[in-house]
């Protein structure tokens, strides 16, 4: 397509450009045929028409060559139309917006009046039905029901996200569209369901929460999230770099520091859209408490998929259908037997069953469990810590280790800049046509009539001086207007066949480095996108701006740069002929112009490496902000990414200012010095005349082609700025192409026949590249046979998930091996083995398609068939959903499917993952963000997969892995414990620990 896109653009400028010529040469004739008239005819001196016809020659060439800059103007105002666009939106809610009322004594009345509510997106579908509620001041309201019923749209509407198509939202009886919009999301403290964080340090994401918020009361807040301890743990505490979107961070991790910055801003109103869905057992009943106390005077609205959280609500509604179906406290609920109350069976009776016990005192233990369970009451709070406590001789070994790591590591990233400053130098024009070598045709071509069409100015040197005699004039004048006309014509094609091939092969060298260069980025493995130079926004922009830069060294600008070079050739080959001497005193002058191009050229890639950090960065902040709107709009701090942005785009302009006149400069002196050259030529043609050693008419000859060579040497400067950032941006390009990943996906290895699912994990070590000092695994040992579940428990970053990622290889241990069949994964070939996994991860990824080809991902060797789609839909319990859709499975959902909910999209991905018939089954908490009903038929279905096939389950609700083969306790990056449900109740240890504080421990508040 761009392919095609490009030949049309070069049609239509070689059309435009050969029309120029045809009409310029066309002159050039008329000039010189009535020029030799009135020669004859009105007896003028040859001088004033040769002034005449030099003014004309030179004012056409300086047009000629103006000519090719036209593209970049039209690329320009091609490219505004699309900026223009953006900048005159005018949204119709506006955050920047200063009207709008500020009340005084904010209360914090909530109600939802007759509220009607479809997406833009999805029309046809209503997600809210006319919802009436109201939340009175400082009460706590938990909003329950199944999956898409319309509980987070409440949230994002009070928010002003979106306004209702009907009905009113009122905060202490004003509607909320007539608040200042700014002031009403300062007053909203949010904690959503999937927690965003922002590329900065620890404690900058939590004061985002509240601009200006001292660092006690960035700790204090950490303090009541349960986050302090373990930040305080990592190397640079709350100075600690957590990467794009947290990535160094467990789920938990991430949740909890999400939850500080809500409580950092002390807000009115608190909502809480599944804040504690992610964490485990131990910190939800920390970070619940905190939350209950936080929510003590403020006006909180809870959207819950653990029911023991909303237990002690003032007020539990249950919707269905975008319609409020009941209201009460738990306990009018529960006598009420409607909707929550089977919710709440559902959600309490599916837990333990535990095995009979031998002694008298473990059975009276399983009873009390048994009892407490069934009666749907909350376990006590329990101290998870006793029971996991630190083993810190093993912790220290890693530290140690790792430290002994730490300067390698540095010299081998110092050694790695040095490679790719020696890349991006090594970017030859000679690479770009060789990587161009497919269209070696239209190449030919450009090459060719560019060169010709340099050649064009010098011959006229010639030809315009040639006739002396005024007799010869007068008879030679019409063919030498056919000539002139001829030679019109001629550039005229030859302009529109190199303007069609260099833009041809140029867009299809743009898509080719592009190509290459997004495989390679796919090719990476995970630390590559761990550093922070390698962010979205970063690659997204390198590709992007680098990959159009290189234009400015391959394309039409290639074409200009050789017809300049052909011309200055062609100028000192005449000068030469006809005026030795002369031409020689001329050549004193060329190096002064390699001195102003060399300084040139080393200006331009100065600027270019350091305009390219700029744009880089500028990228890396758009990025984030557009992807993470929702959440910037939530904390309301639109304003710090806009005074980022515009403070990185005013160092850029203080850059381009600073370069600019040194190009001045340079330029100045490297076109200024062709008028030098004339001077000189002028000065010595006439010495050289009047000792009779050269004749006027060559002296001219001499003077035209210094004059044609001269603004060719001009044109080379000027393009030479595009050239040399053209290589620059290739050098780059290539650097990235020619990244080898640690962890090669292409790499050959062995495959097994039969392979049957057997895992192993033999006393590894790992911590993660960023995080040298901060072992993760600490030598974990542990092992799943064909066919069985093992599930791994453990508190938030105990490194659960770093196992699963190690098992995908997206990162090699630093000491010990995963195995499969016993031999070290390292050894089989990666592509293969990733075939073998089905996964689903606790935040639910989607892509920018239909519901059909997102499940169809899942297989990717082969075309999935519809019934296999709809199969898999069906075991992940989503089917109906999708069936109901206007468009089913064609349903596109959207960038970041953000049109569905999360139980929704998780249902999606486990559908994705059983369409591929995986022989590992890897389940990354894959039933966290449903509702109760969801849970239990998709873990119905997720029980049934696993039959016949190996499955590690990472699970914080122990309910859903009771029946798993194996159930090992992580603590500190070991395993603490192993062995069956039964066989751990009985020991009463870690896991009994966890399985008694799961039941929610919170306690009633007073």
């Amino acid at each position: 397509w761009a392919t095609i896109v490009a030949s049309k653009k070069g049609w239509i400028f070689g059309i435009g450009n050969s029309f120029y010529w045809l009409v310029m040469f066309g002159l050039y004739a008329a000039a010189f045929y009535y020029g030799v008239v009135l020669i004859q005819t009105e007896h003028l001196e040859s001088g004033n028409i040769l002034s005449v016809f030099l003014c004309l020659l030179w004012g056409s060439m300086a047009l000629g060559h103006a000519f090719p800059n036209l593209e970049a103007f039209g690329n320009a105002r091609a490219a505004a139309v699309k900026v223009f666009e953006v900048i005159e939106l005018h949204p119709l809610i506006d955050v920047s917006s200063p009207s709008g009322k500020k009340l005084e004594n904010f209360r914090g009345v909530i109600e939802f009046r007759n509220v009607h509510f479809r997406y833009p997106a999805r029309t046809e579908i209503k997600v809210l039905n006319g919802l009436n509620l109201k939340v009175n001041p400082g009460k706590q309201v938990a909003l329950v029901g199944p999956s898409g019923c319309g509980k987070s749209t409440a949230i994002q509407l009070l928010q002003r996200f979106y306004d209702p198509e009907e009905g009113q939202i009122l905060l202490d009886g004003n509607d909320i569209r007539d608040l200042n919009l700014k002031w009403l999301r300062d007053q909203i403290g949010v904690v959503s369901q999937e927690p965003v964080l922002f590329a900065t340090t620890i404690a900058e994401n939590i004061r985002y929460g509240c601009d200006g918020a001292s660092q006690s009361q960035i700790e204090e807040a950490a303090r009541q999230a349960n986050a302090h301890d373990f930040i305080s743990e990592l190397p640079e505490g709350y100075d600690t770099l957590i990467g794009e979107r947290g990535a160094q961070l467990s789920g938990g991790q991430k949740q909890r520091i999400a939850v500080a910055r809500a409580l950092v801003r002390n807000p009115r109103i608190l909502l809480l859209d599944g804040a504690t869905s992610a964490l485990d057992y131990g910190s939800e009943a920390v970070v619940q408490a905190a939350l209950e106390k936080a929510g003590v005077g403020r006006t909180t609205i809870n959207v819950a998929q653990r029911l023991s959280t909303i237990r002690y609500a003032d007020s539990i509604v249950s919707l269905t259908d975008g319609k409020k179906e009941e209201e009460g406290t738990h306990d009018e609920l529960i006598v009420r037997d409607g909707l929550y109350a089977q919710l709440v069976k559902l959600q309490v009776g599916v837990v333990v069953e535990i095995v009979e016990a031998d002694d008298a005192e473990a059975v009276e233990d399983a009873k009390l469990v048994k009892k407490v369970v069934t009666d749907s009451g909350m376990i006590r709070k329990l101290s998870v810590r006793t029971s996991l406590r630190k083993t810190k001789e093993g912790k220290e070994n890693v530290k140690e280790e790792a430290a002994k790591e730490v300067k390698e590591k540095k010299d081998e990233e110092e050694e790695d800049e040095e490679e790719i400053k020696k890349a991006a130098k090594a970017a030859s024009l000679k690479r770009l046509l060789r990587l161009n070598a497919p269209e070696w045709f239209h190449l030919l071509i450009g090459i060719v009539f560019s060169t010709i069409c340099g050649l064009t100015y010098p011959s006229l040197a010639i030809i315009v001086f040639s006739l002396t005699d005024p007799d010869e004039q007068l008879r030679r004048a019409v063919t030498l207007t056919i000539i002139f006309a001829a030679i019109g014509v001629a550039l005229a094609i030859l302009r529109v066949a190199l303007n069609v091939s260099f833009a041809k092969s140029g867009a299809a060298l743009i898509s080719r480095l592009r190509s290459m260069a997004f495989k390679s980025i796919l090719r990476q493995d995970m630390s590559f996108f761990d550093s922070s130079e390698n962010q979205v926004g970063t690659l997204t922009t390198r590709l992007a701006n680098d990959a159009a830069l290189v234009q400015g060294a391959t394309g039409s600008k290639i074409g200009s740069l050789l017809e300049a070079v052909s011309t200055m050739v062609a100028s000192l080959v005449v000068a030469f002929v006809f005026g030795w001497k002369l031409a020689l005193v001329i050549l004193a002058f060329f190096p002064v112009i390699v001195i102003a191009g060399t300084v040139q050229g080393k200006v331009i890639a100065g600027s270019a490496q350091s305009e390219k950090s700029q744009l880089q960065e500028a990228g890396k902040i758009c990025s984030e902000a557009v992807d993470n709107i929702r959440t910037i709009a939530s904390i309301n701090r639109e304003d710090i990414f806009i005074n980022k942005l515009e403070n990185l785009m005013n160092e850029y302009k203080s850059m381009g200012l600073k370069t600019s006149q040194l190009l001045g400069i340079t330029y100045a002196l490297a076109t200024s010095i062709q008028f030098f050259a004339i001077a000189a030529s002028f000065h010595y043609g006439t010495t050289l005349v009047a000792d009779g050693e050269m004749v006027f008419y060559y002296v001219f000859r001499v003077f035209i082609a210094i004059v044609f060579g001269g603004a060719a040497v001009g044109r080379q400067s000027s393009f030479s700025v595009d050239y040399t950032k053209g290589k620059v941006a290739a050098g780059r390009i290539f650097t990235l192409i020619d990244l080898e990943p640690k962890i090669d996906l292409d790499k050959p290895g062995e495959t097994l026949a039969n392979y049957t699912g057997q895992v192993g994990v033999r006393s590894v070590v790992f911590y993660y590249p960023t995080r040298p000092t901060v072992p993760v695994l600490n030598e974990l040992t542990v092992a799943v046979e064909p066919g069985q579940t093992l599930a791994l428990v453990g508190g938030s970053g105990c490194g659960k998930s770093t196992v699963l990622q190690l098992l995908q290889r997206f990162y090699d241990p630093h000491d010990g091996a995963m195995t499969i069949e016993g031999r070290n994964l390292r050894q089989i070939n990666l592509r293969w083995f990733r075939q073998q996994l089905g996964i689903v991860s606790q935040e639910p990824t989607l892509f920018d398609g239909s519901i059909a080809s997102n499940i169809a991902y899942g297989d990717n060797t082969r075309e999935v068939p519809m019934d296999e789609i709809i199969a898999a839909a069906k075991a992940a319990n989503v089917h109906t959903f999708i069936h109901e859709l206007p468009r089913g499975y064609d349903t596109s959902v959207g960038d970041k499917s953000t049109q569905l909910s999360r139980g929704q999209k998780q249902r999606i991905a486990i559908a994705r993952a059983l369409v591929r018939r995986p022989k590992v089954l890897l389940l990354d908490e894959a039933t966290s963000a449903l509702d109760t009903e969801s849970e239990r038929i998709v873990q119905e279905a997720l029980d049934k997969a696993r039959e016949g096939r190996t499955c590690i389950v990472i699970a914080h609700r122990l309910t859903t892995i009771q029946n798993a083969d194996k159930i090992a306790v992580i603590n500190l990056g070991r395993v603490q414990e192993i062995g069956t449900h039964s066989e751990l109740v009985k020991k009463q240890g870690a896991y009994y620990t966890l399985l008694m504080a799961q039941g929610g421990g919170h306690s009633k508040k007073e």
